[in-house]
């Protein structure tokens, strides 16, 4: 006998449910019937799955939600039931019925706001947006390190900065605003510093280096009284004294250079030593091999003679190297208590030392003062200076119209570029050719040739 298949119960069907439709019967919702299908294919779901049953059971779920506020079967038995007790008195009636008529007649509500009413007993969704604050997590962070006295490095930024009070803006047609001048000074932005800085409307501080000058000298320097066209015979000769000694020492380098590659003619190869050089080592020299064999019977000799040591004066050198350590001690100690006795010598040396420092750091000051006017070194080649332009006596002019042009403007402004450490010391290009020059003989000299 074929075993009865127990009916599939929904949630509906369980015991402590309670429905408030009268339509629904739970009954109902049992499936008396199987239906033979292939439910592991997706075009069967929607065709012979009957969720009838689910559906009116959230239905109803609903439905007690928005009337009660909540399920039935969970509400206590307060809120469902009440306690009869009989009929009330006529005195009692009479006052409930002028109670209600009262409360009637004061607090009726209006038609429109019945209708506009919310009527249901489910509570609105929870907004996020509205519980959501800006910059919430720094905002816990801040208050994490407030309690432990510990602020934050922007913060620390920002309190350096000096307060800034913002201004109401004034509407245009008040006739008490302040007079506003639009070539006077620019109102200074009251917003964030960082947050003008990000959308360039505030430039970024200018570093300190880049107000100060690379040199000190002058753009355009000035040449000595006596190198003007019609010159005093004093400040003339100076000028040519100067010239003069430029000339001395480019001369003494020269000298100089040619002294380090001149070589002693003494010490010149003669046919002598070249012969020599050419036959070394091709001819056997017996001098040289009986004083090699001469050393090495010296040196076996001496690791013959070399013997070990012995037990006590291995004992004799550690004694003698304990005693040296110990006197050495004794001796750093003696020192030590004897300058308890030179305390004044010693803080008299210090403070020569510290005169001696002082004057160091003064010449150096100096020294660092006299290097800003000279021009430093930039790039791989010295700046050369320019060579001085001066007439000599007899070339004066000693009229405008008479005076012969020296010089370039071009050249003069360049080197001052390069003196005021303004561009590196560079020198001409050279030409380099790419390809080597073909000679070709015509035809018309090969001929004649």
């Amino acid at each position: 006998m074929a075993t009865t298949r127990k009916p599939k119960r929904v949630a509906a069907s369980q015991p402590g449910f309670l429905t408030l439709k009268s339509n629904i019967n739970p009954t109902d919702l049992y499936s008396s019937k199987r239906k033979r299908m292939n439910k592991n294919k997706k075009k069967n779901w929607n065709k012979h799955c009957d969720i009838n049953d689910v559906e009116e059971f959230l239905d109803d779920i609903r439905l007690q939600e928005r009337t009660t506020g909540g399920l039935i079967a969970d509400k206590p038995d307060d809120s469902l039931f009440f306690l009869d007790i009989g009929q009330p008195r006529k005195s009692e009636e009479k006052e409930l019925e002028e109670g209600k008529k009262k409360k009637a007649k004061g607090s009726r509500p209006l038609r429109i706001d019945l209708i506009l009413k919310h009527d249901s007993l489910v509570l609105p969704p929870k907004d996020i947006l509205s519980f959501q604050q800006p910059n919430a997590k720094k905002l816990r962070r801040s208050a994490h390190l407030a309690a432990k006295a510990a602020v934050p490095r922007r913060q620390r930024l920002s309190r350096r900065l000096e307060p800034t009070t913002t201004k109401k803006a004034e509407a245009n047609n008040n006739p008490h605003r302040d007079y506003y001048d639009i070539w006077g000074q620019a109102i200074e932005e009251t917003a964030d510093p960082w947050f003008l800085q990000q959308t360039k409307k505030t430039q970024i501080k200018r570093p300190e280096k880049l107000n100060t000058k690379p040199s000190e000298l002058p753009a355009v320097e000035v040449i000595a009284a006596g190198g003007s066209y019609n010159p005093d015979f004093y400040a003339h000769q100076l000028l040519l004294k100067e010239a003069h000694e430029i000339e001395v020492l480019k001369q003494k380098e020269e000298q100089k250079v040619e002294r380090q590659l001149a070589y002693n003619r003494a010490d010149a190869a003669t046919e002598e030593t070249i012969f020599q050089e050419q036959v070394q080592g091709l001819v056997e020299d017996e001098d040289l091999n009986s004083d090699g064999d001469e050393e090495e019977e010296g040196a076996v000799g001496a690791i013959a003679v070399a013997q070990k040591k012995t037990e006590r004066q291995r004992k004799r050198e550690r004694f003698e190297k304990v005693k040296e350590q110990r006197r050495l001690a004794q001796k750093v100690a003696m020192e030590k208590r004897q300058q308890l006795f030179q305390l004044r010598t010693i803080k008299t040396s210090i403070k020569n030392q510290d005169d001696k420092t002082k004057v160091k750091q003064v010449k150096r000051k100096e020294k660092q003062e006299a290097q800003k006017a000279l021009p430093r070194r930039l790039g791989r080649l010295k700046f050369q200076p320019q060579d001085l332009e001066v007439q000599l006596s007899d070339e004066l002019a000693g009229s405008l119209r008479r005076l012969k042009p020296e010089g370039s403007v071009l050249k003069d402004r360049f080197k001052s570029l390069q003196k005021r450490n303004l561009i590196e010391p560079r020198e001409r290009a050279k030409f380099k050719r790419r390809h080597k020059v073909k000679y070709v003989e015509k035809r018309a000299f090969r001929e004649i040739s």
